[in-house]
């Protein structure tokens, strides 16, 4: 086992104005990886038909880069604990960048996912790292307020990605492929902010990085989740295709198990999930990613295929959602680091999220904007409290020098339970589009349309009698997906309400490593001789 560094200096706590300027690059970084992933929302669906491609290709760009960034997690929390934090942010925005630029400048879809996969690579850096860092400049007691302004970044970079791609497709002079060309500037932006402002006295560890368990995970979580996103639709549920796709990730994963327990530096510590919290915040976290990713990623082609809306008006239609989610994030938080208390939020974010799916699964083409924004509030106040708690939570109960490992094992399963909802939900969309087309038509399916429900249709070309039944068949399939999420959001109310509140922390990550540092010395363990960096 490797011993922890002591650093030669103890690392005192920092200034709220000190904070304020570390999280500076951190905020913008994060305001590029949400850009990335909302910013083609409402863009989508121009981009698939501009391309000519399929249902299952417009489920592909959504996944591709959510299953890049939940395989690479993992990866990025565990070097987050070897090496320089603030180097690892710089290159995972770096790939972001050549992400950006690859999906701009696409001629086909095939090279479109890749340069998602690109994204997702980098954008799981940033999901995994910020956290971590966050946690280690910042105490848990007062994490809540700070957790708030990210809830904030959050909301805006939310409602500004569908609003910026749904303006730029809909502007003749610009189109689709500056929604990947203007977030080069802000990752740019945010390299530099933190070259400027992110000082941490980390210190270079002399171990080796686990690179069969990295792989093995990678390569075992790909196979599960490269199956979910193709059964059904290429290929049968019950097929020798799904056979061999889950036979092999099982295997994978099974080895990947067998590794990790026995190396000295593991990539998932295995021992981490002793800790109760941290096992029922993750089970919590994977349920949290299913219900509101699997949920909400196809709302924007609810807003312009069922209820004939424009990009730049989908855009708009997705407010009451960030706007519930910003408030219920920045005054949950508020409130918490002023009283410490944390349970009741969670309790209150899984109850609030059931009942925002519940309504959600009573849409069709025909309901009023009033009651879907009110829906879409109450679902977005739920997200709120529940997701940056849960990961609260977590770093709260667990040793700082496991805080990378436990908060990407948390993004990780969030991620995951995502990608897995989105490719699910995506092909429950697809068959139920087609059969209810094929019920309004009165075929054997619904290909007769000239936009089935694996060919996402164009619905300026379609004649009004079949833009109707179009309409009605994706307002009443989108009801589906909600119906289908909302026992995921109750099960993550079951693992929140077992889990045990504990007071809050009131020392930094690195505090708290340094006082560890300590104590290994004192219990006669040799801590590594530091080699400061950044």
């Amino acid at each position: 086992m490797t011993a922890i560094e002591a650093p030669d200096q103890a690392p005192t706590s920092m200034t709220n104005r000190q904070i304020l300027q570390a999280m500076s690059g951190l905020m913008a970084g994060m305001f590029v990886a949400i850009l990335a992933g909302t910013v083609v929302a409402n863009a989508l669906p121009r981009i698939i038909a501009d391309l000519g491609a399929s249902q299952s290709a417009y489920t592909w760009v959504v996944t591709s880069e959510l299953l890049a960034m939940t395989a690479t997690v993992p990866l990025w929390g565990k070097l987050s604990d070897l090496y320089n934090k603030k180097l690892l942010l710089q290159l995972s925005l770096g790939m972001f960048v050549v992400g950006s630029l690859l999906a701009g400048f696409s001629q086909g879809v095939e090279l479109l996912i890749f340069s998602r996969v690109m994204q997702g690579i980098g954008a799981g850096g940033l999901t995994a790292l910020a956290q971590v860092v966050m946690a280690a400049v910042i105490p848990p007691r007062r994490l809540g307020k700070y957790a708030g302004m990210f809830g904030a970044v959050f909301a805006v970079g939310t409602v500004a990605g569908p609003l910026v791609g749904g303006v730029m497709v809909d502007t003749s002079w610009l189109g689709w492929r500056w929604c990947f060309f203007i977030g080069v500037p802000f990752a740019l932006i945010a390299i530099a902010l933190l070259q400027r402002t992110l000082h941490l006295p980390t210190v270079r560890r002399d171990v080796k990085i686990d690179y069969l368990g990295a792989f093995l995970i990678v390569a075992g979580v790909s196979a599960i989740l490269i199956w979910t996103s193709l059964a059904g639709n290429q290929f049968d549920w019950a097929s020798w295709q799904s056979a061999a796709l889950t036979g092999g990730g099982v295997l994978l994963l099974v080895a990947a198990v067998y590794v990790e327990a026995r190396v000295p530096e593991p990539v998932i510590p295995l021992t981490i999930f002793r800790n109760r919290t941290v096992t029922l915040t993750t089970i919590a976290s994977l349920l949290v990613g299913v219900a509101m990713f699997g949920g909400t990623v196809f709302l924007s082609q609810y807003f312009q295929i069922a209820l004939g809306k424009s990009p730049t008006v989908a855009g708009l239609m997705g407010l009451p959602m960030i706007f519930g989610l910003l408030v219920s994030s920045t005054v949950a938080g508020q409130i918490i680091s002023a009283t410490g208390k944390w349970k009741i939020y969670l309790i209150a974010g899984g109850i609030i999220m059931t009942a925002g799916l519940a309504m959600l699964s009573t849409i069709d083409a025909d309901t009023g904007f009033g009651l879907l924004s009110l829906y879409m509030a109450v679902l977005g106040v739920g997200v709120g409290l529940l997701m940056q708690n849960l990961v609260l939570a977590a770093q709260n109960d667990v040793p700082a020098s496991e805080l990378g490992a436990a908060t990407s094992v948390l993004s990780f399963f969030r991620s995951m339970g995502g990608t897995i909802g989105t490719s699910v939900l995506g092909a429950i969309l697809a068959n139920r589009v087609a059969s209810e087309m094929a019920k309004s038509l009165g075929t054997g399916d619904g290909a007769a349309a000239g936009g089935s429900g694996d060919a996402v249709p164009d619905m300026t070309k379609l004649p009004a009698p079949m833009r109707e039944i179009v309409e009605n068949a994706y307002g009443l399939a989108t009801a589906d997906l909600f119906l289908v999420a909302a026992p995921f959001a109750a099960l993550a109310l079951v693992a929140v309400v077992f889990i045990k509140e504990k007071p809050l922390k009131t020392t930094s990550g690195m505090e708290r490593l340094a006082e560890e540092a300590k104590q290994a010395v004192a219990d006669g363990d040799k801590p590594s001789s530091p080699t400061p960096v950044g």
